[in-house]
């Protein structure tokens, strides 16, 4: 078993409270471009394995910003994307890593998802969980 997994032997460690989880994403949330760039950055160090982001340079000589966030997990895909207006969020339905059904979802509620789906990945990988926790924690 890699080191990185959770032990059976080990004792439990309580689990992590999605609502506080759904909260620390949402802290950075009043201004959208450092909201987006934060939660990628989180995510990235998260769960590097399962996210995919892209960036764009903004002009010639300009830094390259968050265009869009997926991360995969289980049989589901949460996707954030930029656009001029906003962001828009959505949740898709996954087999074989095909897309059976995509459905936009509210910010708030995709946060929420995002939340559930990393304190899964938390409850199966040691990395993960200690990640989180750095997240939480400051």
């Amino acid at each position: 078993m890699p080191a990185e997994e959770l032990d059976p032997a080990r004792p439990a460690r309580p689990p992590l409270d999605i609502d506080l989880l759904a909260a620390s994403l949402r802290a950075d949330s009043s201004d959208l471009g450092t909201f987006v760039e934060a939660l990628a950055v989180k995510l990235e160090d998260a769960v590097p394995g399962s996210v995919r982001v892209q960036r764009r340079r903004g002009g010639l000589f300009g830094a390259k910003a968050v265009q869009r966030i997926e991360l995969d997990a289980g049989d589901q895909r949460l996707e954030l994307e930029r656009t001029h207006s906003g962001i828009q969020t959505r949740c898709s339905k996954l087999s074989g890593g095909i897309v059976l059904k995509r459905e936009q979802l509210e910010t708030d509620a995709w946060l929420q998802t995002l939340g559930e789906a990393l304190a899964v990945e938390a409850r199966r990988s040691e990395t993960t969980r200690r990640a989180l926790e750095r997240l939480l924690n400051g």
